[in-house]
């Protein structure tokens, strides 16, 4: 992978402005190349602001004077002055400046919100946050998030340093070499775990079922990730999407070209695993298999604010379309995988099977502040054509078939058998006990 992201950005005055819609992923789409995917924090649509009339420290240099808010500081400045009469540090080396005073307050205010991807930066992580963004430095080749607030893998990617050392979706990382994560934010494990080529890290993991912590030595590399993979079972065409890139949907229609030259019936579109990337890329290739203006997906900003809708393009295989559709998701499925997959099963085209995907659906605005720090704000959600966001708890599959860990490190795929037995017309059982039926057409 290279730098292909940053092409497709519009520059605007002396800083970068990331459009809303541009782009889905992380970090995801700026640094997978670069193995931020490692660590990756997702960041569906990063927006960042070139002007901020303050500095952090303005806030904090009038206590009686504060813009727009009625807040009362007086117990605030109690502490403060407490801890600055009282506290003794645990050794005659060790203090705490001002300014550190300021940004531990500030971060503990931006955590009170309780979502993982709204963070404030000081500046030297401000610094490496852009770093992040620029896609400099290599890393392991998987994505995490937070789940119920851990650190969570959400999808190694196939052929990376993370996949080989046995790193699956779901894998709870404990320690970053010997620093716990307790309570630590996203990108502060994208920052630790991500470095330069040659060198390793030591993750401390759980997997759901062991009875002890494993740790596993990872050798960090350039990543290298695949868009597109395609096979031919019978008269099912199978197409592996691993990443909503910036090549995804080029190479998404050539997957679709061998398809239909394939004398194939049926598709499996199998987007497990796939952490996601450029929403640009979700729309154009539901626009593949949806009629011209049908909702893809609704970016919803709020009670008060009208809604965002990125509507199909309606570039449809018309006398080619599949007689059935599977899409396969789990875990590791997140972002604009969950966008295709909700709107492909809303309007009637697909049947999900597998597991529940990840649930990451919210756009970002990244706004830097005078004195080189910054605070990243969620502003907006993604929901689903009918309304359903997909934050919440993301996508259930319509035929629940759980993949084990050791089903995966044996390559037996029950999900793929699944589905197989369903565009045949077999009976599926879900493992919720529901008979999975004929896809809906809308």
């Amino acid at each position: 992978m290279q730098d292909e992201y940053v092409s497709t950005i519009e520059e605007q005055s002396k800083v970068t402005t990331f459009k809303k819609g541009n782009f889905l992923g992380v970090l995801l789409a700026l640094v997978l190349a670069s193995g931020s995917f490692v660590s990756g924090m997702q960041v569906d649509n990063l927006i960042t602001k070139d002007t901020q009339a303050a500095s952090i420290f303005s806030f904090f240099s009038a206590p009686v004077s504060i813009e727009a808010s009625d807040a009362d500081l007086t117990q605030f400045w109690q502490v403060w002055n407490l801890l600055e009469e009282k506290f003794i540090a645990a050794s005659s080396t060790s203090s705490v400046s001002t300014e550190d005073r300021i940004n531990g307050a500030i971060q503990g205010m931006v955590s009170a919100y309780g979502d993982p991807y709204t963070v404030f930066f000081p500046p030297v992580e401000s610094a490496a946050f852009a770093e992040d963004i620029s896609g400099n430095f290599s890393g392991i080749g998987m994505e995490v998030g937070l789940r119920d607030n851990v650190v969570t893998v959400i999808s190694p990617l196939p052929g990376t340093p993370a996949e080989r050392a046995g790193l699956i979706a779901g894998d709870k990382v404990l320690k970053i070499d010997d620093k716990s994560t307790e309570g630590m934010q996203v990108d502060e494990a994208v920052r630790l775990i991500r470095g330069e080529k040659g060198t390793s890290v030591v993750l401390s993991m759980y997997r759901e079922g062991d009875l002890e912590i494993r740790e596993v030595t990872v050798t960090r590399d350039t990543i290298d990730i695949p868009t597109v993979k395609t096979e031919k079972i019978g008269d099912v065409f199978i197409i592996r999407l691993f990443s909503f890139n910036a090549i995804a949907e080029m190479k998404m229609q050539e997957a679709l070209r061998e398809y239909t030259e394939s004398g194939a019936t049926s598709m499996i579109l199998d987007m497990r695993g796939n952490p996601g990337g450029y929403l640009q890329s979700a729309v154009a290739i539901a626009s593949y298999f949806l009629p011209t203006g049908k909702v893809v997906v609704r970016e919803h900003y709020g009670e008060n604010d009208e809604e965002k809708l990125y509507r199909s393009q309606g570039r449809t295989l018309r006398s080619f379309a599949p007689e059935k559709v599977v899409v396969l998701i789990d875990g590791g499925s997140a972002s604009a995988s969950e966008i295709l997959a909700g709107a492909l099963r809303e309007h009637g085209v697909a049947t999900l099977i597998g597991q529940d995907s990840f649930g990451k659906g919210s756009v970002q605005e990244l706004v830097p502040l005078a004195d080189g720090s910054s605070v990243k704000i969620t502003v907006a959600r993604w929901l689903t054509p009918e309304g359903i966001s997909i934050s919440d708890g993301g996508l259930k599959p319509d035929i629940k078939i759980t993949r084990t860990p050791q089903q995966r490190l044996d390559d037996v795929d029950p999900q793929e058998e699944a589905a197989l037995k369903f565009i045949r017309g077999e009976e599926v059982i879900s493992e919720s006990a529901e008979v999975a039926t004929e896809p809906v057409e809308e």
